[in-house]
């Protein structure tokens, strides 16, 4: 149960403010209609988040754990640096 509340603490706090959040905002200002914008955020977001689990859990077999570490922690800062520099 511990892993439950980590994930569901670190992806809560991590999506929020996020240009996700703000593309569900600007949509449902747009259409003011909430329950279709809604529901298509939170399914898209529970896709993106299986596809990230399934491809963690395949990686975590092939990989070792440091190793995952170090490569994510190196895709996050390479994108920060390009998205600095206008490049995304």
């Amino acid at each position: 149960m511990k892993v439950f509340w980590v994930t569901l603490v670190t992806v809560f706090l991590a999506e929020l403010g996020d240009k996700t959040q703000l593309a569900a905002l600007m949509l449902a200002a747009r259409e003011k209609r909430f329950l279709p914008v809604f529901l298509g955020a939170a399914l898209a977001l529970v896709l993106a988040s299986a596809v990230g689990v399934a491809a963690g859990r395949l990686l975590g077999d092939l990989l070792p754990v440091k190793l995952l570490r170090l490569l994510s922690g190196t895709i996050f800062i390479l994108l920060g640096i390009l998205i600095l520099w206008g490049k995304m």
